[in-house]
């Protein structure tokens, strides 16, 4: 709750800044060229200010606790894990974190490949050998080094432009023809008529546009676990995705999701899942479809 609390107020807060910003600049989003500008600015506004608090964000909603010095041994043995992990791909030290969690899972996150964060929940470091969880810290030690989160956040920034200005520009001719006409003077477009249809269309398109990112987060998956088998070893691997098969699924959907080890699974609808099952998962490793 809290995550989406602060994504919210986030977005509510890049959206005002711009939109003083086009005030300021004399740039009308009634014209085509100022609906394009606007659409990019609050597409992508809104994705790379996500993508630069993301750490801070994500500490925050799950309480996670950054390791300054390891206070007990199983704080040692993860720091040591990510630091050797962190050489083999070359990248920098990410920051390390612990949260409390019932879950086995972790995630990744951070604006930067050299400047990211690894999280892990108590209940996979209570629950899972001390070799499944290597293979967990090396799937999202992939994604960092495959830069995923910035990925993620083009791609995100693209539908919401799309997204934003397909709606408006069908909102502005629908709210036109529905406008009242005076004989002599030129139309406008009815206000409300143009809030209410702009609304459903976001909420529309937005709902289809999810379906672009939640295949990539599926995508991605398949190369982070190929990555954790180069990095650790196949069977380790194989031996975390089964570890996780008995983990309590994680309740809350989340702009984080995409990149956690564990994610949602159960939906009316594959396009709607921020992860392959785990069985597609294992079945990819077993065959090295994307160990090539």
């Amino acid at each position: 709750m809290m995550r989406l609390i602060l994504f919210i107020f986030t977005n509510l807060a890049v959206m005002l800044v711009f939109g003083v910003i086009l005030s300021l600049l004399g740039i009308q989003s009634s014209s085509v060229s100022g609906l394009i500008i606007m659409a990019g600015l609050f597409g992508f506004g809104g994705a790379f200010i996500s993508l630069l608090i993301s750490k801070w964000m994500a500490l925050r909603s799950v309480g996670g606790k950054v390791i300054e010095t390891p206070n007990n041994e199983t704080e040692r043995w993860l720091v040591d894990i990510i630091r050797r992990q962190s050489q083999s791909l070359g990248v920098e030290m990410p920051q390390v974190a612990i949260y409390e969690a019932q879950d086995m899972n972790a995630f990744a996150t951070g604006a930067r490949r050299n400047a990211s964060l690894v999280a892990v929940s108590t209940g996979l470091l209570q629950n899972m050998s001390r070799d499944e969880a290597e293979a967990v810290v090396a799937h999202e030690m992939s994604h960092i080094s495959n830069g995923d989160m910035v990925t993620m956040t083009l791609i995100q920034g693209v539908v919401n432009t799309f997204v934003i200005f397909i709606s408006r520009l069908l909102a502005q001719i629908v709210s036109g023809f529905m406008s009242d006409q005076r004989e002599g003077e030129q139309s406008s477009p009815n206000p409300m008529v143009y809030f209410l249809v702009s609304t459903v269309l976001e909420l529309v398109f937005g709902i289809l546009a999810s379906i672009i990112t939640l295949w990539f987060s599926r995508h991605r998956e398949f190369h982070a676990d190929a990555g954790a088998a180069k990095l650790v070893g196949r069977q380790k691997m194989i031996s975390a995705l089964e570890r996780l098969k008995s983990s309590y699924e994680p309740q809350e959907a989340n702009s984080l999701m995409a990149l956690c080890i564990n994610g949602k699974t159960k939906a009316f609808s594959e396009l709607f899942m921020t992860h392959p099952s785990i069985e597609r998962r294992i079945a990819a490793l077993k065959s090295g479809q994307y160990l090539q």
